[in-house]
């Protein structure tokens, strides 16, 4: 534990209280990083950080309640990370959400209101409030995970698609930012972006037994892509996709 690119780095995890952000903190801990989770339910932020400190004793694993919907609270969550632990070296945004419809025709708007809220506000403020922290650290990473409909909407999940597809643009535009930052001599943080079609976990697969979920990529495995990302040059990452599935 603690012997490679994450050791002794300060990690704030959006999302952190789903099944996909209880495997992020398991492997960041793993690595030796410090986890600082955050979640809008304070009940399942708290077991998935007592998971990652029970499963690895000495990681220095902490929660945050923070309203990622408003900009002053990230801000705040931002600038109380940096200051407690002197720096920071990532924001992972494992925020989400889904509504979709059987029919383009059937869509509804307020599944776009909805799905703006979750998948591109909290982009938004998590990136404008992380920025210059990451810029600052000398391995900052701004991990985004998106989905394959982004690039190739489906009739019925135009909201989903259009919600990703934007906060796949903001993103690009932070790794712009990044790459402007180092100058002649490259970017030192970077912004990138992790394809999946859709997520499985082991109660999805014990509900359904029989499905195959092909092309979905298990959370696991997801935290695994999650933690190499700080393995690789922050000018080889830096507003770029990396595929976790099929390509479309």
């Amino acid at each position: 534990m603690g012997n490679g690119a994450l050791d002794g780095a300060v990690i704030a995890v959006a999302g952190a209280g789903g099944p996909a952000g209880r495997a992020t903190l398991l492997r960041l801990a793993e690595a030796g990083a410090i986890v600082i989770g955050s979640d809008n339910d304070p009940e399942r932020l708290a077991e998935a950080v007592d998971a990652a400190r029970y499963a690895h004793g000495g990681a220095t694993v902490t929660g945050d309640t923070v309203d990622l919907l408003d900009l002053d609270s990230t801000r705040e969550w931002a600038a109380r990370t940096e200051k407690e632990f002197g720096r920071v070296d990532g924001l992972v945004h494992l925020v989400g959400g889904w509504r979709g419809s059987e029919t383009f025709t059937k869509t509804s708007v307020d599944d776009w209101d909805l799905l703006e809220l979750l998948l591109v506000r909290t982009v938004q403020h998590t990136s404008l409030a992380f920025h210059e922290g990451l810029q600052r650290s000398d391995r900052g990473r701004y991990v985004l995970i998106s989905a394959a409909g982004a690039t190739r909407p489906t009739a019925g999940n135009a909201a989903y698609a259009a919600a990703k597809a934007a906060a796949e643009a903001w993103t690009l535009a932070m790794g712009d930012y990044f790459r402007k930052a180092g100058g002649e001599q490259g970017p030192t943080s970077a912004a990138v972006i992790l394809v999946v079609k859709a997520l499985v976990h082991d109660a999805m697969r014990a509900e359904r037994p029989n499905a195959k979920f092909a092309g979905f990529t298990d959370v696991r495995d997801l935290a695994e892509a999650i933690a190499g990302v700080w393995d690789k040059p922050a000018a080889e990452l830096n507003g770029n996709r990396l595929w976790l599935t099929e390509k479309p």
